[in-house]
């Protein structure tokens, strides 16, 4: 699932030196509340001590966070983004990265939605993914890739090769 797949491309960044940064909202208000149930990470996403982790108050990741100066120091060109909800946190998480300067390599399998009245959670996801990689105006692109082809070897996230 959508759990597995995120773990997956977090084990191979971290394999592959790159940073893990776990960005998760929460609201004043009761539901998402900084330490109330619906708050906590997912359950089974696997986290390490070395991931960077940031609290966000609207859909996107940069808007208020130290995000895109954590990035920027780290020396990160290109950010591999998956998550929860697709049609708010990752898209718009997308967009500025864009406007930022920042090419994005979606995980077309790793991010998700609960869907609305008009859309499945699967129609969402795809209608994102076509979306998201069609915006040409800021420069740099979105591609969505599968998590398999970012981990697999010659990948984005495949460690580098030792001489």
């Amino acid at each position: 699932g959508t759990i597995a797949r995120i773990n997956q491309l977090s084990r191979a960044a971290r394999a592959a030196g790159a940073p893990v940064v776990l960005v998760q909202h929460e609201s004043q208000g009761d539901y998402l509340r900084r330490g109330s149930r619906p708050w906590q990470l997912a359950d089974g996403l696997e986290t390490a001590p070395t991931d960077l982790r940031l609290a966000k108050t609207t859909p996107d990741s940069f808007h208020k966070t130290e995000l895109e100066g954590l990035l920027r120091g780290l020396g990160v060109d290109t950010l591999i983004v998956c998550g929860m909800h697709t049609e708010f946190c990752v898209d718009t998480t997308c967009r500025r990265a864009l406007a930022l300067d920042w090419p994005v390599l979606l995980a077309q399998d790793a991010h998700t939605s609960a869907g609305n009245a008009a859309l499945t959670p699967q129609q969402v996801i795809a209608h994102h993914n076509a979306t998201l990689t069609g915006i040409s105006s800021f420069g740099p692109r979105v591609q969505a890739w599968p998590t398999e082809a970012l981990v697999a070897p010659g990948g984005p996230l495949a460690p580098a090769a030792t001489a």
